[in-house]
């Protein structure tokens, strides 16, 4: 059980530090790289890769999710 909250944790600590970083990136490739370029993401994939943090944050909230889950399981609450 400590390993699952651990490891939970981890999970959670490290998908919320990702996501700045994930974000820029998306931010990057939609509309402009470094040197100011415009990219060639435009239409459809552009809604597409700008959902890439939707996403990302969604997996990270379904491991809180899996982790409030498990530890309710085990407690016997559920």
């Amino acid at each position: 059980m400590l390993g699952n909250l651990l490891s939970g944790f981890i999970i959670i600590v490290v998908g919320v530090n990702l996501m700045p970083s994930i974000a820029d990136q998306v931010y990057a490739a939609r509309y402009a790289n470094t040197s100011g370029v415009p990219s060639n993401v435009t239409g459809a994939a552009s809604t597409i890769v700008g959902l890439v943090p939707l996403f990302f944050s969604l997996g990270v909230m379904s491991a809180g999710v899996a982790l409030a889950m498990n530890g309710l399981k085990n407690a016997g609450i559920m």
